[in-house]
């Protein structure tokens, strides 16, 4: 059984392959990381490499 933790893993997906349907391939590029809940409580945001965009985008959190 998992621990309950402060730490949850989250997922993080880069906005420019979310919103441009006709630039984006086969994919969204997709990254998983973990965060503690009590010291960030928003939804994180990172620029993380999109190999879909080929270059640095802004990754945001999912659900």
């Amino acid at each position: 059984m998992a621990k309950k933790g402060v730490r949850i893993t989250i997922t993080l997906e880069c906005t420019e392959c979310r919103t441009n349907v006709s630039k984006r391939s086969n994919g969204v590029s997709r990254y998983t990381t973990q965060k503690n809940r009590r010291n960030t409580t928003g939804r994180m945001e990172l620029k993380k490499f999109c190999t879909h965009c080929n270059r640095h985008t802004v990754h945001k959190e999912t659900k």
